[in-house]
């Protein structure tokens, strides 16, 4: 059996993808998964990385562009189609799976032409362009928030949660401690910005540093950073004497989440499932610029359930910060409800599902075509 899944860009699309081969492998280990992406992508460096191949196209991201680099990426896409259609006869797949992003649109069309099994993951409850333009074509759409069914026909929409990789799940404690060099006493704060950092949790991590000198001794943080702050904030917690480990890129999130007392990030659909199936507390900084405010929208939802704390990008100060993290720290009790909350929302199941309905539509298609054979 061979699948080809397809679009990346940001972790948020590629590591669902990365859950959904892990479970095709899990199942069948003679599996051939390939990926499809950009080389500029994450999926670049990650990929070959998990120990699957990928495949590059000619891609470029429309929105929020210039009007040159819109032309630019409109040539490029036509590019794209013919990059599809030869990936698409060379790897012969069985099903082609698109988890979002422009290096999705172009080979999903493609395998609609085609008409081959293709389905389809919407990780937000605000769909994307390219997926809500795919969703008229493609068989089948596998979506994590109820709220996205209007944007797809019922026929084929199937709500199934946000797929989660087995080693996010799985994580060793005991592994994390001695991984990022932290000690098992100290309370743990995980904080990250996505695949790329986010400069305004780096700078308000910072000067919320400021305002805990109290808990120098009891709490050590592990922080992601992105490449491009690595260093000046590096620096800047060796300034305040605060221990933990800062890091451009974490590859073992699984690690990661496992040592982690409470956790500082966006609001991207694929954090938060990470989030729920892990029941972990959270404060939640949505991006300002996500499509349709979604972030807001996710976090906006776990706050109400009582699942997550959130502070708004643009009111994200070092002092509110702080009140922030000491309140969770010193509070057992909200740890514990968040946890409880958190979990009620989690769908860990979803990956198994998905891979289930792709199986049942490849199943769909090898009886058709032997029904035409036959004719």
């Amino acid at each position: 059996m061979r699948v080809i899944i397809a679009g990346g860009g940001t972790g948020g699309h590629l590591f669902p993808g990365l859950a959904v081969a892990e479970e095709f492998r899990n199942r069948d280990a003679q599996t051939e998964v390939i990926f499809v992406g950009t080389e500029f992508g994450i999926e670049a460096r990650v990929v070959p990385r998990e120990g699957y191949p990928i495949r590059f196209l000619r891609a470029e991201g429309l929105v929020g562009k210039s009007v040159f680099k819109k032309i630019k990426a409109m040539v490029k896409a036509l590019f794209s189609i013919v990059d599809s259609y030869r990936i698409i006869r060379t790897v012969n797949p069985d099903i082609v799976i698109g988890v979002g992003g422009y290096a999705s649109g172009a080979i999903m069309l493609v395998a609609f032409l085609m008409s081959m099994p293709a389905m389809i993951l919407e990780q937000n409850s605000m769909p994307g362009l390219t997926n809500r333009i795919l969703g008229r074509f493609i068989n089948t759409v596998c979506i994590t928030y109820q709220e996205s069914i209007s944007f797809f026909q019922n026929s084929k929409t199937f709500l199934t949660g946000n797929p989660v990789r087995m080693q996010v799940l799985k994580g060793s404690v005991e592994s994390a401690y001695k991984l990022f060099s932290l000690e098992k006493s100290l309370f743990t704060v995980f904080a990250f910005g996505g695949s790329s950092g986010a400069r305004s949790i780096n700078m308000a991590m910072v000067d919320a540093l400021n305002y805990m000198p109290d808990l120098r001794d009891k709490i050590q943080f592990l922080h992601q950073t992105g490449l491009n702050d690595y260093e000046t904030i590096r620096d800047a917690y060796r300034k305040t004497g605060f221990k933990g480990t800062i890091t451009p890129f974490i590859y073992q999130m699984g690690e990661a989440y496992a040592v982690a007392d409470i956790v500082i990030s966006r609001a991207g659909a694929t954090t938060l499932a990470e989030l729920t199936a892990l029941g972990k507390p959270a404060i939640l900084i949505p991006y300002p610029y996500a499509a349709g405010n979604h972030q807001e929208l996710n976090a906006k939802k776990l706050l109400e359930m009582g699942a997550a704390k959130m502070m708004l990008d643009r009111e994200l100060k070092g002092e509110a910060l702080a009140e922030n993290i000491r309140e969770l720290y010193m509070n057992e009790t909200m740890r514990t409800d968040m946890q409880r909350n958190s979990r009620a929302v989690g769908r860990p199941e979803a990956c198994a599902k998905i891979v289930d309905i792709a199986m049942s539509l490849m199943k769909q298609s090898a009886l058709k075509n032997g029904e035409l054979k036959s004719v």
